[in-house]
This record gives C-alpha cells, sequence and structure tokens, in this order.
C-alpha cells in the first residue's frame, strides 16, 4: 500500500514502533501534523487526508478507523445496531453514532459529526467477530423481532453468498434463538 497525503490512511503511533521509542515517534507526529502532512483526528489516531477539488478536507471513513482502532488495541471488534443494519443494506441510513461492539476498552471517539463507540461486550457477544454471523445478528437484533418479515429474509438470502450462509448454520449456537430461527431460514436454499 502507498501511503501519503490525499490517500486517507487512517494509522496509528504503534504503526511506527519498530522505528524508535514512543516519544520520538510522537514529536515527529506532532511536527507532521502541525506541518499539514497528517491530520490529528482524535488521541492516538491519525489520517493522512484525503482532499476533494469541491470538498476539501473529507473525513476518513468509518472502517478505516475502526480498522487502525482494532490493530492499536488488539481488540476484536463487530459492527452493530444501525451500522450494522446499514452494511447488510437493511436501512438506507447512515447513523451519527456508529457503535461497534469490543472485548476491548469502551470509548468515544468524535470525527467532526460523526461518533465511533466502542462498547466492551460478553464474549458471547463477540464470539462470531468479523464473520457474517456476526453482523446478521447484530443487524437483526437491532431491527427488532417485530419488524423483521419475509422481505428482509429475502433481502439477506440475496446478499449472502452461499458460504457465508454455511457460516450462519455454523454460529447458530450464538445467536439468541428467536434470530437462530432466522438465520436458518436465510441459511436455507430458496424454494425450501
Amino acid at each position: 500500500m502507498i501511503y501519503g497525503r490525499g490517500r486517507g490512511f487512517v494509522f496509528t503511533p504503534n504503526l511506527f514502533s519498530s522505528l524508535g521509542n514512543p516519544q520520538a515517534i510522537g514529536m515527529a507526529l506532532i511536527r507532521l501534523c502541525r506541518k499539514g502532512t497528517i491530520r490529528r483526528l482524535a488521541r492516538g489516531l491519525y489520517d493522512y487526508p484525503r482532499i476533494n477539488d469541491q470538498l476539501g478536507l473529507l473525513s476518513p471513513s468509518i472502517d478505516d478507523v475502526a480498522h487502525a482502532l482494532k490493530g492499536r488495541d488488539a481488540t476484536r471488534m463487530q459492527p452493530s445496531g444501525a451500522y450494522a443494519a446499514n452494511l447488510l443494506g437493511l436501512s438506507d441510513q447512515v447513523p451519527m453514532k456508529v457503535v461497534f461492539l469490543t472485548d476491548g476498552p469502551s470509548k468515544h471517539i468524535k470525527l467532526d459529526k460523526q461518533e465511533i463507540i466502542l462498547k466492551r461486550t460478553t464474549p458471547r457477544n463477540m464470539a462470531t467477530a468479523g464473520r457474517i454471523s456476526g453482523l446478521v445478528t447484530q443487524a437483526l437484533r437491532h431491527l427488532g423481532q417485530r419488524l423483521i418479515d419475509q422481505s428482509v429474509i429475502q433481502n439477506l438470502k440475496k446478499k449472502i453468498s452461499d458460504d457465508d450462509k454455511r457460516q450462519l448454520i455454523k454460529d447458530l449456537q450464538y445467536a439468541p434463538a428467536w434470530i437462530a430461527d432466522i438465520m436458518r431460514n436465510i441459511a436455507k436454499p430458496n424454494g425450501d
């Protein structure tokens, strides 16, 4: 990957840990921020900002920020709530508060008008982190049992690959019973 100005790369100081001591790395990052080469997004979180001719500096993507935080803290993260529903196409809304479940510390990170919330949760909730079953479980939990109808199930059947459907079946044990029933239905071949 090529790093540099205008490419939108999000990183933490840990990326440079092999280059020197933390104080020297911190001072170098401060100098690069003052110079405008990089931007400090939050404590311990930086980016090479993307620049649009009409809009100017763009905010980094939520996924890029999450990836940087996951690497820094050596934790697992699972999109949750409205963001999980949006990622699966079950909602058109991009939430202003994006929630990730984590097995690391809880945190709130403010990026312009958007907020990323890392919410510590149970090992059971993190058992499927990073897998389609975790995303489906969190999206369905957000929608609630009453709002899930045949159109939601058909939408997920179309979006999810056969391999992902097999993964849903493998991970049924980690989902609440009502979500496990829906996941079985999603994983069923069409026509059953």
